[in-house]
């Protein structure tokens, strides 16, 4: 939970009674690892809404699990993200700022976050991807797995915003891809770090 002392600790301790309590109706059919993703999220956003928003394909967990277990490596869409997964021991790339994905986004005229997709494509990427703010990030990795040109082990989907976030959760969640989504405009860098360091912990914990 990020506490580094007995202080914090403790007050992460409390407010997970305190989730729990809250949302306790609403996470009463997941299962133990599923749970810890969502009281994580409330926790990292003090919004128990969250409960209502999160849907998880049913083999997100262990999909992801497994990659976690191999040290696959896991693609962020913005340096912020990548910042707020520290204890993972495999790697952790984001290629925002990348000078090919530069240049690939310029001469197709998408996005940074889309480009980073196709150079990840281009590079052999096999892991889990986690977006948090961009939706073209999510429908370039989709459209380049319908293509069979990048392997993705899961998605964690939680782009934030008006334009395009629900649209791309919504067709994210459609797919076989193994996934994790919030339903609506909410998410964000907070609930992307929250979903995937949750499952960095369970993997430890197993």
């Amino acid at each position: 939970m990020g506490a580094s002392t007995k202080q914090g600790y403790d007050i992460a301790i409390k407010s997970r009674e305190i989730i729990r309590e809250l949302i306790k109706d609403d996470i009463k059919e997941l299962n133990p690892a599923e749970k810890d993703i969502v009281e994580r999220i409330v926790h990292s956003t003090a919004d128990p809404e969250y409960a209502k928003l999160v849907s998880m394909s049913s083999d997100f967990v262990d999909i992801s699990l497994k990659s976690l277990k191999n040290n696959d490596p896991i693609l962020t869409d913005i340096n912020m993200v990548k910042s707020g997964i520290t204890q993972y021991e495999g790697e952790v790339e984001c290629y925002i700022k990348n000078k090919d994905v530069v240049k690939i986004s310029k001469d197709n005229k998408i996005t940074r976050a889309a480009a980073s997709l196709i150079y990840a494509s281009q590079n052999d990427f096999n892991g889990i991807l986690v977006v948090g703010n961009a939706p073209t990030a999510l429908y370039a990795a989709m459209d380049l797995i319908d293509k069979k040109e990048i392997k993705i082990k899961s998605i964690i989907g939680v782009p934030v915003g008006f334009v395009g976030a629900a649209d791309s959760k919504e067709e994210l969640h459609k797919t076989k891809i193994p996934n994790i989504i919030t339903n609506g405009p909410k998410g964000g860098t907070p609930v992307a770090v929250a979903c995937i360091n949750s499952l960095i912990q369970t993997h430890k914990e197993i």
